[in-house]
């Protein structure tokens, strides 16, 4: 593999466009990454007329001047304010759900885009876009799976597949939580960037296990104990992640009571919740999240080629 900036002619790329960062992928056969790069032109700093920039200041080394190269696009690229708004797929259905790509219009001609819908959930409402293609490269992989899985984050996802179908899914808004408890309350004063504690985040996460309810003063005594105790800044922070983490294990059971768990993530987010899980009895296996969006957007792919050897519109 080799960084962006040096010259390498792509099969194809596949993008995922978050609202602080977009990573790109050069594909070459058999869906082999040849190169990747990350930038922060998210969509939140990007209006309409600058995606397109955005992009080939990324992958113009990856362009084969001799052809139209394809880029294959999702998450909050296809947003209201994104790049062009995609449909959503109303659950529960397939990835994509046999929607048609939505194709922004592009000056540069050594390119063509297609940006990939989201989902929808109507009862509870609910929206994501782009963890859809990672559920449709695990179901690509996978077929037969059923089960759930879970992808932390800012906004942590627990997505139900059965039957090559996303059934269900659950937002929990617990990393945006964890960021304003952090930063912008009472508890900011006994947290710092470093530092952890496993005992602390253990012992706080069997707590919200056990009296959830008991939740939001508990949070409070994290500074009262800062303050009498000498709490460290470590196990300050770990316990808020531990109760926020445990709280969202609670009310997320009835995705996970029962089924396979398929955890998505190599990070240290992504590792307190194994460790979290591992607390409820629970042994999910991890994933790639790189590893699913290209699979997924591959899938993506193999259909628009399926479609055009059938005459039909991308």
């Amino acid at each position: 593999m080799v960084a962006s900036g040096e010259w390498i002619a792509a099969d194809w790329i596949a993008v995922y466009w978050g609202p602080t960062h977009m990573r790109a992928w050069a594909v070459g056969p058999e869906g082999r990454v040849l190169a990747e790069v990350e930038s922060e032109a998210g969509t939140l700093s990007l209006t309409p007329d600058r995606f397109e920039p955005a992009l080939l200041d990324c992958v113009l080394d990856w362009l084969d001047l001799t052809r139209v190269t394809d880029v294959f696009v999702c998450g909050m690229a296809g947003a209201r304010q994104g790049w062009a708004e995609t449909p959503y797929v109303t659950v529960p259905a397939p990835p994509r759900g046999g929607l048609p790509l939505v194709e922004p219009a592009v000056a540069d001609d050594g390119i063509s885009v297609h940006i990939l819908p989201g989902m929808r959930q109507d009862d509870p409402p609910d929206v994501m876009r782009g963890e859809e293609t990672l559920m449709a490269g695990l179901i690509a992989r996978e077929p037969d799976f059923d089960g759930v899985v879970c992808l932390p984050g800012t906004h942590t996802k627990w997505v139900h597949i059965s039957a090559g179908e996303v059934v269900s899914f659950a937002t929990f808004m617990t990393g945006e939580v964890f960021g304003l408890l952090s930063t912008s309350s009472v508890l900011h004063y006994t947290m710092d960037e470093g530092g952890w504690s496993e005992p602390d985040f253990d012992a706080a996460v069997e707590e919200s296990l056990s009296f959830p309810e008991q939740v939001a003063r508990k949070l409070f005594g994290i500074r009262a104990e800062a303050l009498l105790r000498g709490l460290s800044a470590a196990a300050s922070r770990a316990r808020l992640s531990g109760l926020l983490v445990g709280l969202e294990i609670a009310a997320s059971k009835p995705y996970w009571l029962g089924r396979d768990i398929v955890l998505v993530g190599e990070s240290p987010l992504a590792g307190a919740y194994a460790r979290a899980l591992g607390l409820s009895g629970l042994t999910p296996r991890r994933d790639d999240p790189t590893d699913l969006v290209i699979a997924g957007l591959d899938a993506a792919r193999k259909d628009l080629i399926a479609a055009r050897g059938r005459g039909e519109a991308g």
